[in-house]
């Protein structure tokens, strides 16, 4: 009796883990790059390691390093990535919709480790998730992130200076293939992006501001000034 009820409470765990293993296998490289390029950054293994299990943002984390490489101050980077984190809010609020009722503190617990994937698969899922069902979802995927950021990090130590240096390169390279897929689907992320570049010229070079708060800056007014004109002309053409 207690082996087929211990079966049972673990059965949400082992579809969890399952559903995140497609989850893991993505996160590989990119969490693979994010250490390389954190070395090349000048972080140190235990600093890269401990940004992937406290912060577990991919886009937060490469955000950071481009930060850090340019000198932005720490305030700025913490509301940098505040800013671009703040969808977690609403796809927390929606998986809450889903969840069964649970302790608070589970769910608090596995809302560290909602990410775009974790609460796409989560929010796909037949029926009602648990507590259970979403730590063995992230349980893969945040083992990968950090696992394979550490991995990433030992791989680029081994690199010669001359390539671990030209290597930064790539933190951009990177920026600019996620942005131009998404150029080609919507044409509010083409406004998005030149506002931000503009706004951040002008920031930088007109008003002399630092690079942190420039680049702050031009993402909320960005942000603000797009999403108003797409309301303004959704309601237009209603």
């Amino acid at each position: 009796m207690e082996t087929t009820w211990a079966a049972g409470k673990m059965a949400p765990f082992r579809q969890g883990v399952q559903a995140g293993v497609a989850i893991a296998i993505g996160y590989m490289p990119i969490a693979l790059a994010f250490g390389l390029l954190a070395k090349t950054t000048g972080l140190t293994f235990a600093e890269t390691v401990l940004m992937s299990i406290v912060v577990f943002a991919g886009a937060s984390q490469y955000i950071a390093l481009s930060l850090l490489t340019a000198g932005t101050g720490v305030f700025e980077i913490v509301l940098t990535t505040f800013i671009l984190n703040i969808r977690h809010f609403l796809m927390s609020a929606s998986l809450n919709e889903k969840a069964e009722p649970d302790t608070l503190w589970k769910k608090a617990l596995y809302a560290f480790g909602i990410t775009d994937e974790t609460f796409s698969v989560a929010a796909m899922k037949e029926g009602t998730i648990n507590a259970s069902y979403m730590f063995g979802l992230i349980a893969m995927a945040y083992g990968s992130w950090v696992v394979n950021s550490g991995i990433g990090y030992a791989a680029g130590a081994g690199l010669p200076e001359s390539l671990q240096e030209s290597m930064s390169i790539a933190l951009y390279a990177m920026f600019i293939g996620l942005l131009v897929p998404a150029l080609k689907k919507q044409r509010k992320i083409v406004w998005l992006a030149g506002l931000s570049a503009l706004f951040n010229s002008i920031g930088t070079f007109a008003l002399h501001l630092s690079k942190g708060w420039s680049i702050v800056l031009a993402t909320l007014l960005s942000a603000i000034i797009v999403q108003w004109l797409t309301k303004e002309g959704g309601n237009g053409g209603e």
